[in-house]
């Protein structure tokens, strides 16, 4: 059989052979942008990026407690179907087919044996962005939260964090994490929230947004409290479920794509104004991940409108629901592109995006965002960029900056 040379395209008339793929020369273009904008200067702090934990599953099943289900899953990882023995299948397709070889081609990228190969990989793409310090979540596992077995999302978050806090985030203060919360089982949540608080690189933790457990369950309140208490933000990272019988009218992913990762937030966070957890936990600070930033102003003001009309219902707020709103905190990507700028910059000034907006990449997703999607706003002043691109970031998740701040004055 005749071997296909693929090659990946390059700037001019470049190319790099499949075998000889390298993330850095796949974002040579990303780097030299960031050159040009010197974004050296000063520090950017990506709030949502991710990594192929299945790449590492042989790994992170060692870390399993129970035997018999480490040996269930190992026999899986062994079949052809790897690492879904043990996670739930969801109907899509995110890869661009022939336009975006990232994944496919992440196997065969050649790393070395001085560092962890998620490391060495994120290091790469942090290094072509100009990204100081990442926070790494699963991708995977963002679906975890829709298996029918409770007990398997306990003991593979669980055995994912360990992995995390031992494997890699203790081997390079570059890289940081929220760690998953298995919501699901609302002890098991309370119990992972305090076993691991304190670990290296731990800057909080993370609920996957595609379940159907509701937010102000009166189980989650204990949790609550020692985020509050510890001082730990706690994030709510948005997908998709083309199975929930709302998405399934639609016959396009483009359209569960474009709805499924705002309403999957826009519930939570609904459910978590209206049953008043800001007022109760007025010092937690909650981010909202990977739902763009559109979807914001309109709950706003479907909610302001219905709490102005029905203020019976909700006697604990004592104000509407969009100044509570105001006070979370949101990460930008996927930021949309308007045909009009001045919807963008109406939907920042309704936000109050210089102090509550963060910068995420969500690379090495086909839709990622490199940091100019934030720097090149016209409407945003040199002090509101720097702040959204890493200044937040550092005050909410208490992170040093200082060394990189000396730099930029």
């Amino acid at each position: 059989m005749t071997k296909t040379n693929f090659n990946i395209p390059l700037s001019g008339d470049r190319s790099m052979p499949i075998e000889g793929f390298d993330t850095s020369l796949h974002l040579k273009h990303a780097a030299d942008q960031a050159k040009a904008r010197g974004f050296d200067r000063f520090p950017i702090i990506d709030v949502d990026s991710h990594h192929y934990e299945t790449e590492s599953f042989s790994e992170i099943l060692e870390y399993l407690e129970d035997p018999v289900l480490q040996q269930l899953a190992k026999t899986a990882s062994a079949s052809r179907h790897g690492a879904f023995g043990m996670l739930p299948g969801n109907i899509g397709y995110q890869d661009m087919g022939g336009r975006v070889a990232r994944y496919p081609l992440r196997q065969l990228e050649k790393t070395g044996p001085e560092a962890h190969r998620d490391i060495t990989m994120a290091k790469r793409w942090m290094d072509a962005l100009s990204v100081d310090i990442a926070i790494l979540f699963p991708t995977p596992m963002l679906n975890l939260g829709l298996h029918p077995q409770i007990e398997i999302e306990v003991a593979l978050s669980r055995a994912y964090n360990r992995w995390l806090t031992e494997k890699i985030l203790p081997n390079d203060p570059r890289l940081r994490s929220m760690l998953y919360l298995p919501f699901n089982d609302p002890q098991a949540t309370y119990e992972i929230a305090k076993e691991f608080a304190g670990k290296p690189g731990v800057l909080g933790y993370m609920v996957t947004a595609t379940r159907n457990r509701a937010v102000h369950n009166d189980a989650y309140m204990k949790t609550y409290a020692f985020l509050e208490e510890a001082g730990l933000p706690l994030g709510f990272h948005a997908s998709y479920n083309w199975n929930d019988q709302t998405m399934a009218m639609m016959n396009k992913f483009l359209s569960v794509h474009a709805l499924g990762f705002a309403i999957s937030n826009m519930v939570h966070l609904t459910n978590w104004v209206i049953n008043a957890l800001p007022v109760r936990f007025p010092k937690l600070k909650v981010i909202w991940i990977e739902s763009g930033l559109a979807w914001i102003p309109f709950l706003m003001q479907r909610l302001d409108h219905e709490y102005y009309m029905r203020k019976s219902e909700v006697p604990s707020l004592t104000k509407p629901p969009s100044d509570y709103m105001r006070e979370m905190f949101y990460t930008s990507q996927p930021m949309e592109r308007p045909n009009d700028i001045r919807e963008l910059e109406q939907t920042f000034r309704m936000i109050n995006a210089p102090t509550q907006l963060m910068y995420s990449s969500d690379y090495p997703h086909w839709d990622f965002d490199v940091p100019s999607v934030i720097y090149d706003l016209p409407f945003l002043s040199e002090e509101e960029k720097r702040a959204i691109l890493g200044g937040n970031a550092a005050r909410v998740f208490n992170i040093d900056i200082k060394e990189k701040l000396a730099k930029s004055i």
